[in-house]
C-alpha cells in the first residue's frame, strides 16, 4: 500500500536540495534549464496545492474543477457512463459548445460497469450490428466511447451517450483534421470461440464528432496496423497518422494514407529508424551486466537530433503480434520504452509531435521525445532533408515527472502531461524550454490521470480520473502563464 504522507514528506526536503539535484543530472536531467519555479502559476516548492473541497484534484490558487459524467450515471441514451475513463479529445460544437469523445479501457470481464449496466441487462438498446465483437451474445466486449456536450460558459453538461462500443481497452486515440476522433484498441487479443470473442482485436477504429445520439459503425482500420495500439496524432499539413505501440519494446509507426483523411481505405504502414543508428534502443535502459562490468554505456543524450528514416512493415495483420519485431529486428527500426501518448503542436515550420514513452530512461521514469517531420514527409525527397527525432526531457527523478502517459500541447505551447506511475498521481507541465512544474494532484486516490485537452476556446482543461471513473473540467487565471517569464 503507498504511503501518500511519507511521499508529501520526502516531496518536501527532496525540493529544497533542487539546485544540487540539477547539477548531478547531467544529461540525464531535464534539458536545459531543469526544473524552476514558474511566476504565477503553479504551487511553489515544495508543492503545496490548495486542497480540494471535493477531494478530487488539488490544484493553484484561482483553480477550480467540477466533476461531470461519473462512472454509473445515466445517459441520455438510457444506458450508464461506463467505467475507465481513459484518452480524450475536444472538438468545437455548436453554438460555442464543447464536443468530447472519451474512451474507455474496458474488457468483457472488466469489474467496472459498462454501459449497459452490471448485467449487461440493457444491451438490448444497441443494434447488434453496431457491436464489433458481441461476444458470442454472451460476454460482449465492453470498450468504446462515448461522445460528451458541454458548455464551458456555464460549465455544466448537456448531453452524453455512447458512441462506439464492443471493443476491448480503448486506452488513448487521436483528433483528426477532418473532425473525427480515432480510438485504439490496447490488445492483440484474437478470436476464441471459448472465451467468446468473435473478431480479432488490435485496431483503430474511427469515431465521427456530432451531437446526434447514435453509435459509429465500428469499422476496423486493419491497414494501420495491428498491434498494442496507445495513441495517434494527425499531420494536418500531409494527412499521415503517428502511432504509439504500448509494449516494452515498442515501435513509432506512422501510416501513409492513399487518400489523406480516408483511412478505411488504405495506405502505407511504416517505422521510424534512426538513420544512422540500425535498430537503436531509444529506452536509455542499462543493463545489471553492464552495471556489475562497468561496460561502456551510451545512452541518447537529451537535446541531440536525429536524422530519422521511415521502413515499410509488412504482415501488418500480425496474426503472431510481431511487427514491431519485424521493424526492429529485420527493418532497424528504433526500439522505444512504452510509447504512449503524442499530440501534435505547431511549434515549428512542419509542426512537432511529442511522445510520451513512460517508463524510458535510467531511472525508468519516463522520456518526452520530439519528433519534427521533414518538409517533404511522406515523399520521394524526404532523405533529403530527413525528418529529426530529439529526445525533449528525460528527468530521472520521479520528484519531476513519474512515467508519463497521455498528454496535451497547451494552446500557449507547454505541454501538459498526464501520470500513471505507482505513486501519487499528478498533471505535469513542460514548458517549450523544458522547464518542468507539477500543475495539479489527484487528491482522491492513486488512480492514473488521463485524457487531458483543452476546449476549442482555451477556457477549461479537461481531464479524467480512470478510477473511479470522473470526468473534470478545470478553469482558472490561464492567462497568467502565457505571458511569464522564467527565473
Amino acid at each position: 500500500m503507498k504511503n501518500r504522507l511519507s511521499r508529501r514528506q520526502f516531496l518536501r526536503s527532496s525540493t529544497l536540495a533542487t539546485a544540487s539535484v540539477a547539477v548531478s543530472l547531467g544529461f540525464l536531467g531535464c534539458s536545459r534549464a531543469l526544473i524552476q519555479k514558474v511566476p504565477g502559476f503553479g504551487p511553489p516548492p515544495p508543492y503545496e496545492f490548495k486542497p480540494s473541497p471535493n477531494r478530487l484534484l488539488d490544484l493553484p490558487e484561482g483553480f477550480t474543477a467540477h466533476a461531470f459524467s461519473r462512472t454509473g450515471e445515466k445517459m441520455d441514451d438510457g444506458l450508464w457512463v461506463p467505467g475507465a475513463h481513459d484518452g480524450m479529445a475536444a472538438y468545437p460544437g455548436p453554438n460555442g459548445k464543447t464536443i468530447l469523445i472519451r474512451n474507455h479501457e474496458l474488457q468483457p470481464t472488466s469489474k467496472s460497469v459498462g454501459a449497459f449496466g452490471w448485467n449487461n441487462e440493457k444491451i438490448e438498446r444497441a443494434a447488434i450490428d453496431k457491436f464489433y465483437d458481441a461476444g458470442s451474445g454472451e460476454l460482449p466486449c465492453l470498450g468504446g466511447t462515448t461522445t460528451l456536450v458541454y458548455d464551458t460558459k456555464t460549465q455544466t453538461l448537456e448531453k452524453h451517450f455512447l458512441s462506439l462500443t464492443g471493443t476491448i481497452r480503448n486506452c488513448a486515440g487521436g483528433l483528426t483534421p477532418w473532425n473525427t476522433w480515432i480510438t485504439c484498441e490496447e490488445t492483440v487479443q484474437k478470436v476464441d470461440p471459448e472465451l467468446t470473442y468473435e473478431a480479432d482485436h488490435g485496431y483503430n477504429f474511427e469515431v465521427p464528432v456530432t451531437t446526434d445520439i447514435k453509435l459509429a459503425d465500428p469499422i476496423p482500420l486493419k491497414a494501420m496496423g495491428r498491434f498494442n495500439h496507445e495513441a495517434v496524432a494527425v499531420d494536418p499539413k500531409t494527412g499521415i497518422v503517428y502511432q504509439t505501440e504500448d509494449r516494452g519494446d515498442s515501435l513509432i509507426y506512422r501510416f501513409i494514407p492513399n487518400t489523406p483523411g480516408e483511412l478505411a481505405a488504405g495506405g502505407k504502414l511504416q517505422a521510424l529508424k534512426i538513420r544512422d543508428l540500425k535498430s537503436a534502443d531509444t529506452r536509455n535502459w542499462r543493463s545489471r551486466v553492464q552495471k556489475v562490468f562497468r561496460w561502456t554505456y551510451n545512452p541518447i543524450p537529451v537535446g541531440e537530433t536525429l536524422a530519422v528514416e521511415w521502413v515499410d512493415v509488412e504482415n501488418i495483420d500480425s496474426p503472431e503480434d510481431d511487427l514491431r519485431i519485424q521493424g526492429n529486428e529485420d527493418k532497424g527500426a528504433a526500439k522505444f520504452a512504452r510509447g504512449e501518448g503524442i499530440w501534435y503542436g505547431s511549434g515549428s515550420e512542419t509542426g512537432e509531435f511529442y511522445i510520451a514513452c513512460t517508463n524510458g530512461g535510467i531511472a525508468y521514469k519516463g522520456q518526452i521525445w520530439k519528433y519534427i517531420p521533414s518538409a517533404y514527409e511522406g515523399t520521394s525527397r524526404e532523405a533529403q532533408e530527413p525528418g529529426t527525432l530529439q529526445l525533449f526531457i528525460e528527468p530521472n527523478d520521479r520528484n519531476l515527472m513519474e512515467n508519463a502517459d497521455n498528454l496535451t500541447v497547451t494552446p500557449w505551447g507547454d505541454l501538459i502531461i498526464c501520470e500513471d506511475g505507482p505513486e501519487e498521481e499528478f498533471l505535469v507541465g513542460v514548458t517549450p524550454e523544458g522547464h518542468l512544474y507539477k500543475f495539479a494532484r489527484n487528491a482522491g486516490n492513486m488512480s492514473e490521470l488521463a485524457g487531458a485537452t483543452f476546449s476549442p476556446d482555451g477556457t477549461t482543461l479537461f481531464v479524467n480520473i480512470q478510477s473511479h471513473g470522473i470526468t473534470l473540467a478545470i478553469t482558472g487565471p490561464w492567462h497568467e502563464i502565457r505571458q511569464r517569464p522564467l527565473t
